[in-house]
C-alpha cells in the first residue's frame, strides 16, 4: 500500500488505478486491482476490496466496506456505513442488450445508511434499499426494501426485521444484542423508539 500524493491519508495498492477527477476521504484503503473511474466521490474510512470497480459518477459515503469483486455502476449511491458483500451485483438498466446503447436509461439505486448486502446478492436498478436493511446472500432484489427489513430469496421477499446492529428482531421488536426497542408504524414501517 502506498499513499498517493493526490489523496493525503489514503492508502492505495500499487496495482489499483484511480482516474483523475476523483475525491477520496482520509483513512480509506483501496486494495489490489481496484479501478475508480472519473467523477467518483468516496468518503472517509472506507475499504474497497480486491477487484472492485467504482464509477463513473458514483458516490460512496463514509465508513463503507465494499468486499471483493463488486462493481458500483453509475446510478448507485451508497450512504454512510453500507456493507457490500463479496460479488454482490448492481444492475444499471432494466433490459440490457449488447447491441442497444442504453446509457441514457441508467436508473438510480440509492442504498440507505447502514444497509448490508450479502454475498452474491443482485440489486436490480431503480429500487431503494432502506436504512439498516439486510439483504440475504444470493437474494435478487426486484422492489424497494423498507428501513430495517430483512429480505432473502429469489425474488427477494421480506422475512423479518433487523435492528440497527443487524440482529434479527423477534415479535417483541427488541434487539437481542443491545436491548434497543423498535415499533411498527403501519404495516411496513419499523421505527426506533
Amino acid at each position: 500500500m502506498i499513499e498517493d500524493p493526490r489523496f493525503p491519508g489514503v492508502q492505495i495498492h500499487e496495482s489499483a488505478y484511480v482516474d483523475s477527477d476523483v475525491t477520496i476521504g482520509q483513512g480509506t484503503r483501496v486494495w489490489h486491482f481496484v479501478h475508480v473511474l472519473s467523477g467518483v466521490t468516496i468518503g472517509r474510512d472506507c475499504v474497497l476490496g480486491q477487484n472492485v470497480m467504482v464509477g463513473p459518477r458514483v458516490r460512496v459515503g463514509n465508513g463503507c466496506k465494499i468486499q471483493n469483486n463488486v462493481a458500483l455502476y453509475e446510478g448507485v449511491d451508497l450512504e454512510d456505513d453500507v456493507f457490500c458483500g463479496p460479488s454482490c451485483v448492481f444492475t444499471n438498466v432494466d433490459t440490457p442488450r449488447a447491441f442497444v446503447n442504453r446509457k441514457s436509461e441508467f436508473r438510480s439505486t440509492p442504498v440507505g445508511r447502514g444497509a448490508s448486502i450479502g454475498a452474491n446478492a443482485t440489486i436490480v436498478c431503480g429500487h431503494r434499499l432502506g436504512a439498516y436493511c439486510l439483504i440475504g446472500a444470493g437474494a435478487v432484489v426486484t422492489h424497494d426494501v423498507p428501513n430495517f427489513a430483512l429480505v432473502a430469496g429469489v425474488p427477494a421477499r421480506q422475512i423479518g426485521w433487523v435492528s440497527r446492529l443487524g440482529e434479527r428482531l423477534g415479535s417483541d421488536l427488541v434487539c437481542p444484542r443491545e436491548g434497543h426497542r423498535y415499533r411498527l408504524n403501519g404495516a411496513n414501517v419499523l421505527e426506533e423508539i
